[in-house]
């Protein structure tokens, strides 16, 4: 299927990027994984210095053939989470909940967490910056390490579309043990699902609400949503998975998305849409500080903290992660609040579950994004391969 591809040569040489190699990028990656039937489509959006330089679509939306559109919509999945993490960070600099409060401030359900299958007592209470660095001791079902991460599994507590409310998911989560104590080690988790019920106490507000009034409208985010409206089924992309047979089958249909049904709970650790248009200017509202088009989310300062490396001691993923599975490498890699933060280069990054990722370079003022629908996401290293190609077209990169 013929790919829709445009560099912006002029744009890119005065910016010191090769657009040859920009181009090279996108052919290498649509013939190593669309053509040879890896992927079933790539959608690929690259910009220096706020200018787009790069817009790559290329296989089929759906399983019917029809060709990708640059406008199409994907499952986002984790790319959810800095979202979210942006609005706890919006709620902080209005003065109603802070970083070092207690969980159990906004959330009296959590008081009587223990540690393990033994029932430790808490040494410290979990706090909210452990909720946005994933060091609350909370796990995914999908890790599939330990009796409590069964547990996960067996409650459902990792699915998108729960049958829950809000109120329900904190207590089923509360009456679990935690796999360690807050602080103790970085797990990969339903954390970012906690703060959003946390962001909906705190404003008093639904979540898609929050989202809504206070990022996507004066974001200009138009495309992003967590239920399918109707007149936007025509854009949705069918998701695929691969079986323990390596062979892909349908996870879900575009014209009959789960999507499309309203759900109680709203992930805020994955439950998003949206469109790789939407997420760069969301990406480039991150890039200049919390601002977009004069609008202002959060203060500069604010962002810097959220994708400096956060974790305990300056510590990487790699010495105090428990994951079996996470959107991240683990050596070198920090993380941040909602990010993920390479030590050496200061990129801070994140992907979904469905092969979806942004990457942003401060130093070198670039955004990356990649969108397609591929379950799950660790099957390939084209996130590591879209990174390196970006790094590789700027000719004064070293």
């Amino acid at each position: 299927m013929q790919a829709t591809m445009h560099v912006d040569e002029a744009a890119a040489e005065a910016m010191g990027v090769d657009a040859g190699q920009l181009r090279a990028l996108a052919d290498g990656l649509d013939r190593a994984y669309v053509a040879t039937g890896k992927l079933p489509h790539l959608r690929l959006l690259v910009s220096r210095d706020e200018k787009l330089l790069l817009s790559h679509s290329s296989g089929a939306a759906r399983a019917t053939g029809e060709p990708l559109r640059n406008d199409a919509l994907f499952r986002i999945a984790s790319m959810t989470k800095p979202v979210t993490s942006i609005a706890f960070m919006m709620l902080a600099e209005q003065g109603l909940v802070a970083l070092d409060d207690p969980v159990t401030a906004v959330l009296p359900e959590f008081a009587g967490l223990r540690v393990g299958l033994n029932g430790q007592t808490l040494q410290r209470p979990m706090r909210m910056i452990d909720l946005l660095r994933h060091t609350s001791g909370l796990t995914y079902g999908l890790q599939q390490r330990t009796l409590i991460d069964a547990r996960y599994r067996d409650l459902g507590l990792d699915e998108f579309h729960q049958k829950r409310s809000s109120d329900d998911f904190i207590q089923t989560v509360a009456s679990l043990p935690l796999e360690f104590a807050p602080g103790d080690r970085w797990n990969y988790s339903i954390s970012t699902d906690v703060l959003g019920v946390v962001v909906e106490r705190v404003s008093g507000m639904d979540l898609a609400d929050f989202f809504a009034e206070r990022i996507f409208q004066p974001l200009d985010m138009n495309d992003t949503f967590f239920d399918l409206p109707d007149d936007r089924v025509g854009r949705m992309t069918d998701a695929w998975q691969l079986g323990p047979d390596e062979r892909l089958s349908l996870y879900d249909r575009g014209e009959r998305s789960s999507w499309r049904r309203a759900s109680r709970f709203r992930s805020g650790g994955g439950g998003l849409i949206s469109s790789a248009d939407d997420y760069h200017r969301f990406a480039l509202m991150l890039l200049r500080g919390g601002e977009l088009d004069g609008v202002r989310l959060l203060r500069p300062d604010t962002l810097s903290i959220m994708h400096a490396n956060q974790l305990p001691g300056g510590a990487d993923l790699a010495s105090l992660s428990s994951s079996m599975f996470s959107e991240a490498d683990y050596a070198g890699v920090g993380f941040g609040l909602g990010f993920a933060t390479d030590l050496a280069t200061g990129e801070f990054f994140w992907g979904g579950v469905f092969s979806t990722f942004f990457v942003i370079h401060p130093a070198e003022r670039t955004i990356g994004i990649l969108m397609t629908q591929h379950f799950p996401s660790n099957t390939y290293p084209i996130r590591r391969e879209f990174r390196d190609g970006i790094k590789a077209s700027i000719k004064s990169y070293v």
